[in-house]
């Protein structure tokens, strides 16, 4: 139930009820499966999961055992679905995930973690070859990965958005991977590198978390490139071996970069039950149409970084022309952030927007979105 709404905050979202596409009059949802179903709250379905997700979810890089109780105020206002990763304060994510559990049940929300060290040892690996490769090779190899990574406009404007100091970095290493690959891939054990190291990844998250299972897990964590997802069946391998055990409900993937790439790869290898990737306004051209394959094949989708180009934190300065755009889109006196999700939410391809809520102040202004608007 929703908590100390302040008034204002009540009519500045009955003011948007026109904006967005799902209405609470449209028709119901399909049957699915829903936890912590609460009165006025909207709900989507996470494509062939079933589940059924609160349009605002709760995002985990900053959940610890000494930070979690804003989360317990998110699901007592109808949230119902955890996102984290081992990569999150190096585990202390999971441990904090592992209170709300402790306190709540862990049948009232729905949880997904990653295989953060997925991408970053396989790039590894190939980083190690490469090293002792000779000049020549080298700018071979080097050429042949930048000119795949043009020949895709990855970083095209407005399209590769530098979310984090890495993204960089990370797509120039994935992509070096993916050409040596044909030559040099029999040089690695893939069984120990790329399916047991799930295995154990998973393990190790189950443990943090004081559960059983996942309800989905994701992996790639941030894959940079189609290739990463087409060409690992080890993955699909690992995710049979815990789906029969218990451990794992569904498979999932996330992508910072090249987002529209990454779910359309996601789509072909019918597989991936769900997919969370940056999507906003700005990228939106780019990403929407593999936003409505997924939905036709069954793939839900959850938006993260909708918020950030129009609030870039960290003492950046938002280039105003992008406020501009999101006023225009989205007009009245909502906080950048804020106007950001309601924008994504109006997608009906789209089931919900992840967000890093760290206060109690993050969650009474956030989640709020994902209470069902009065009809215009």
């Amino acid at each position: 139930m929703l908590l100390m709404m302040r008034r204002r905050e009540f009519l500045e979202i009955s003011a948007l009820s026109a904006a967005l596409t799902l209405k609470a009059d449209a028709a119901p949802a399909p049957a699915g499966e829903y936890r912590n179903r609460q009165s006025g709250v909207a709900y989507r379905q996470l494509g062939r999961t079933g589940y059924m997700i609160s349009e605002m979810v709760m995002g985990g890089n900053t959940i610890s055992v000494d930070s979690y109780d804003h989360v317990l105020k998110a699901l007592d206002m109808g949230l119902n679905y955890l996102d984290t990763a081992p990569a999150y304060g190096n585990g202390r994510s999971e441990a904090g995930y592992a209170k709300v559990i402790k306190a709540r049940g862990r049948d009232k929300f729905f949880i997904n973690s990653k295989i953060s060290n997925w991408d970053n040892n396989r790039n590894r690996l190939y980083a190690e070859i490469f090293a002792s490769l000779d000049e020549t090779e080298k700018k071979r190899l080097k050429s042949a990965a930048k000119d795949e990574v043009t020949r895709r406009q990855v970083e095209a404007p407005e399209y590769f958005l530098n979310y984090f100091n890495s993204q960089q970095d990370e797509l120039d290493q994935a992509s070096l991977a993916n050409v040596m690959a044909k030559k040099y891939g029999e040089r690695i054990d893939r069984g120990t590198h790329y399916r047991e190291l799930i295995l154990k990844s998973v393990d190790e998250t189950l443990t943090r978390l004081g559960t059983d299972h996942l309800d989905l897990l994701m992996c790639p964590h941030g894959a940079n490139t189609p290739y990463e997802v087409l060409n690992h069946p080890e993955i699909f391998e690992a995710f049979e071996t815990l789906k029969k055990a218990g451990k794992v409900r569904h498979l999932g993937l996330s992508s910072h970069t090249d987002p529209g790439g990454v779910l359309e790869a996601a789509v072909k290898a019918k597989v991936y039950s769900a997919a969370m990737v940056a999507y906003n306004m700005f990228n939106g051209p780019r990403v929407e149409p593999a936003l409505a394959a997924a939905h036709k094949a069954g793939l839900g989708v959850i938006a993260m970084k909708a918020a950030r180009p129009a609030n870039l934190g960290r003492g950046r300065v938002t280039p105003p022309e992008r406020l501009e755009r999101l006023n225009a889109a989205v007009p009245g006196d909502l906080s950048a952030p804020r106007k950001s999700y309601v924008w994504a939410l109006r997608n009906p391809n789209l089931t919900a927007c992840v967000s890093e809520m760290i206060t109690m102040d993050h969650v009474t202004e956030n989640v709020v979105l994902a209470r069902q608007k009065p009809a215009a």
